[in-house]
């Protein structure tokens, strides 16, 4: 599957599968998406917390790079995981300009990291800061209520419509802690149903540039 890599409105970076017309964020703006979908609408309602994150697409690193910036503004401990079947080239990497865009060049060795460390192993990203990457399929994750917060970032429905299915969003639930949160850039009917059909109550948000919506659902076992 052919991959390369462009730049999205902002400026930022982002890959493009050809054969499936699909990218790995919005080409209206990665860096913008990725603050608007998973920090400001996700990371910062755990202000002053100690917070379990589980992504679904670690993809290039820039959500797992973003929460690395922003935990310590939001004064948090983060223990981030990050799953993903397809890992990037050593030269894809070198080529995505998110040190530059985020004005963090001196935080290069991070985002090397975040790629380079060892798969299935914790490491120390900084004291406030650990992170493990893991390599599976979606399907195959069975956490237990571990995670505050599940960046949801899969491929859209339109070319993996089996990763917005109840059975997935059913791994999601039990994933989460009860008052865990799902965010994700997706609003389609398909997925909202099939999250709450698992239980969550889910809410419609105004979307990131160039989407009318995005959904944040919710585990509260109360309300199951």
């Amino acid at each position: 599957m052919k991959r390369k890599i462009i730049l999205t409105q902002d400026g930022s970076s982002t890959i493009e599968i050809e054969e499936w017309k699909e990218h790995y964020h919005s080409t209206h703006g990665a860096i913008a998406e990725s603050y608007h979908v998973f920090i400001k609408n996700g990371l910062s309602l755990f202000k002053g917390k100690k917070v379990h994150l589980l992504e679904i697409g670690l993809g290039t690193g820039l959500n797992a790079f973003i929460t690395f910036l922003e935990h310590k503004g939001f004064e948090q401990t983060i223990h981030y995981e990050g799953i993903e079947a397809y890992p990037l080239t050593e030269k894809e990497i070198k080529n995505l300009n998110y040190t530059d865009k985020l004005n963090a060049p001196d935080k290069m060795s991070v985002f090397n990291m975040i790629h380079q460390s060892p798969w299935e192993q914790i490491i120390e990203l900084s004291p406030t800061f650990t992170f493990k990457k893991r390599q599976q399929f979606f399907e195959n994750i069975s956490d237990k209520s571990k995670f505050d917060i599940i960046y949801f970032d899969a491929f859209s429905a339109r070319v993996q419509p089996d990763l917005w299915t109840i059975p997935i969003f059913e791994k999601m639930y039990q994933a989460l802690k009860n008052e865990g949160i799902l965010v994700t850039y997706s609003s389609k009917g398909s997925a909202r149903r099939a999250m709450i059909e698992v239980g969550f109550q889910v809410e419609k948000l105004p979307g990131a540039m160039g989407k009318r919506e995005m959904l944040r659902a919710y585990k509260n076992e109360k309300h199951k």
